[in-house]
């Protein structure tokens, strides 16, 4: 089914597919929605991501169960290829999102790497500001990486935040085991005053008054490297990172910037632009042909962290 979208000021991608699922997500949630209210705003963001869903891979066992005092999900493919596990971060501005919004896009992960998935329903702002939502994932990654096995990181928006943060956290406090870190269209601290958040501050799907917003909302100090991972005084020692942005997002030159660093200090790093698309792109994969290209060029990248081979 297509549907029309009214061109905005903003830049635009000219893909059909990637301009359908615009579409197709204001109709749920509005471009202003982060001026509605708390409740309001998850009840558009769980109607969204409800459109999106789609079932398990054959053969994919998932449970609910608490690790620590956290909630998570675990992803056990039919066929698992590796004994590394896989540590997903949602999206959703720290203040939307659960472990439901990203179900399908986790299970088709754990499923092309073979490998077994664990997401977080770390706790939301504005009830909980920072540090609690990286507290709640560092929580669950030290007791992953207790019994010796390895994580991989991934994270999309403000998890990719979050992942980039327990990366330095995990650094810093002497601990081991992390293989990598898969960062999508991550926010990590930029200025938002220059660069991508002024050429693409009106870009759909977020802008940068968005960011403006989440960013106020957290109440993360200015001056922390683990809320703000561009802030951090050394990029060296850091897990091999993948690290996937949007053309048309603000938060763009955040993860251009963060690869750049990466690469400066002699660290393992893959950099990926995908020209036609907006934030949040993850759920347009079954429905825009660069967004599928990006989603498979992501499977990859973690499955070759991981040691195993995508599907």
């Amino acid at each position: 089914m297509s549907a029309a979208i009214d061109t905005p000021a903003g830049p635009m991608p000219d893909e059909g597919g990637i301009l359908e699922f615009l579409a197709v997500c204001e109709s749920f949630y509005p471009p202003d929605a982060v001026s509605a209210s708390i409740e309001q705003q998850r009840q558009w963001y769980d109607a969204l991501c409800a459109r999106f869903d789609r079932p398990p891979p054959e053969g994919m066992a998932v449970v609910d169960e608490t690790i620590g005092t956290i909630p998570t999900r675990r992803y056990q493919p039919k066929e698992l290829r590796t004994g590394t596990r896989l540590l997903y971060l949602h999206g959703g501005g720290y203040v939307v999102g659960s472990l439901q919004s990203h179900h399908a896009i986790c299970a088709e992960i754990a499923d092309h790497a073979g490998a077994q998935l664990i997401s977080v329903d770390y706790r939301l702002a504005p009830e909980h500001v920072w540090p609690a939502q990286s507290d709640d994932c560092f929580t669950v990654l030290k007791l992953l990486l207790g019994d010796g096995k390895k994580v991989v990181l991934i994270g999309d928006s403000a998890g990719g935040n979050l992942a980039a943060g327990l990366a330095l956290r995990v650094r810093d406090e002497g601990l081991h085991g992390i293989a990598g870190q898969a960062l999508v269209y991550p926010v990590l601290g930029g200025d938002l005053v220059s660069g991508s958040y002024v050429e693409m501050a009106d870009a759909p799907g977020l802008t940068t008054a968005d960011v403006c917003y989440y960013k106020a909302i957290l109440r993360a100090p200015s001056d922390e490297p683990v809320a703000h991972p561009l802030l951090s005084k050394s990029f060296s020692d850091l897990p091999p990172t993948y690290v996937s942005v949007a053309h048309f997002d603000p938060l763009r030159d955040d993860g251009r910037a963060y690869a750049a660093r990466l690469a400066e200090a002699g660290v393992q790093v893959s950099f990926r632009e995908e020209p036609q698309m907006v934030h949040a792109w993850l759920r347009a994969r079954h429905m825009s042909d660069g967004a599928r290209e990006g989603f498979g060029a992501l499977c990859a990248a973690v499955s070759r962290m991981a040691g195993s081979e995508a599907r």
